[in-house]
């Protein structure tokens, strides 16, 4: 090992990060060398080498357009990520890190010679994409600038300034990309944004063009009941399903920027997230009109109690009324309450004039018991 690489891996050891890899076609050298230091029991909860396209397939949850992609390194890292958080869910200090690439290998290739490597944490997202000298090196040459991009990335993300030098060609081309999810969250939050999102893949949503099936909640933590629930619905209307947390809550004080990161990057790899500061659904309707609004039975409920609107009837007519000439509904699904009772979606009290304001979910389809409450009093995981 170079003294240049086991310095680096010694100070990633040192940082107190600890990380999933996933390393497809290149990037087992980084694996190696963050192994071959001692210390590495601290920085790494888990390694793996998805070659074929089963395995690979079955780690990132679905068949990619392209797997040397990107795109697909963005999923992976993101996937990568949240089985951090699923090994070790009390520290924050987990990221994902992924590498999908083509080399040189005992066959000719047509196409480039390329690495995708990706780093997902809470704060951020950092891509980095090697276009390689087709022949100027061989496989262990190919190797070795693949691995050592990949370390640099690792270290980037632990914050360590001092990274390798990656032999490059006049022929090879560089280039990074980073998306900054703690610089939106602090716009949201001085209310320079009403609202973003960001794609299961690390993008930001267009906001001209916000999804038509939103699941709004508090995630914490995000679990299995709120899964079912969006795919039931989504079948139910025949669209995908986005989640939407709200900084601002009509029940709750507003979220810290560390607490806003963690619950939004809880999706990452796998889901659509929007995150606004719009406390009420009548806030949301204007925020994201034409939008059906998945809820359970306990928050259509507090949609219809006049307390949320001033202790007025009038008022909440009004803002009902309103939310109907913005074309948006609420799709409903019952709920067990405090008292152990499930609340059926049909047991819901709407006045006549309102019916077509909420569709019920019938609970032959969907009845998930997961209380949030009972999850985090037991210190029980949420969803993988």
């Amino acid at each position: 090992m170079d003294s240049d690489i086991r310095q680096l891996v010694q100070r990633i050891h040192d940082c107190s990060t600890q990380l999933v890899l996933v390393a497809a076609g290149a990037g087992t050298g980084a694996l190696s060398d963050l192994l071959g230091v001692a210390g590495a029991t601290r920085t790494l909860l888990e390694a793996l080498v998805p070659y074929s396209e089963a395995a690979f397939d079955e780690f990132l949850g679905q068949k990619p357009p392209q797997y040397v992609a990107d795109e697909t390194a963005r999923l992976l890292a993101g996937r990568a990520f949240t089985r951090a958080r699923w090994l070790n869910p009390t520290e924050p200090r987990v990221l994902g890190l992924a590498c999908t690439a083509t080399i040189i290998t005992d066959r000719p290739k047509r196409g480039e010679h390329r690495a995708h490597i990706a780093t997902w944490q809470p704060s951020r997202l950092i891509c980095h994409q090697i276009k390689l000298n087709k022949g100027a090196r061989d496989r262990s040459g190919e190797e070795n600038v693949v691995s050592r991009i990949l370390l640099n990335g690792l270290a980037q993300a632990c914050g360590i300034k001092n990274l390798l030098s990656v032999p490059l060609t006049a022929g090879d081309k560089l280039r990074s990309e980073i998306a900054d999810f703690r610089q939106l969250v602090e716009q949201l939050q001085r209310r320079e944004l009403a609202y973003f999102g960001i794609k299961d893949n690390g993008r930001m949503i267009d906001v001209e063009s916000p999804p038509k099936l939103l699941l709004s909640g508090a995630f914490n933590p995000l679990h299995d009941g709120h899964l079912e629930l969006a795919r039931v619905a989504g079948q139910m209307q025949g669209q995908k399903v986005a989640f939407e947390l709200a900084v601002d809550n009509a029940d709750k004080p507003p979220l810290d920027t560390e607490v806003a990161l963690q619950r939004i990057s809880q999706f990452a790899g796998r889901y659509t997230i929007l995150a606004s500061n719009a406390p009420t659904f009548i806030a949301k309707a204007h925020l994201y009109p034409q939008t059906t609004f998945i809820v359970g039975f306990d928050t259509a409920v507090r949609i219809l109690q006049p307390r949320y609107y001033g202790n007025s009837i009038e008022n909440l007519e009004e803002a009902l009324n309103e939310i109907r000439d913005l074309g948006c509904r609420f799709l409903v699904a019952g709920r067990t309450g405090d008292d152990g009772k499930f609340r059926r979606a049909r047991d819901l009290m709407v006045p006549s004039k309102y019916q077509t304001l909420f569709e019920r979910i019938p609970s032959d389809l969907f009845r998930k018991d997961i209380s949030s409450t009972e999850l985090r009093r037991t210190g029980r995981k949420g969803s993988r």
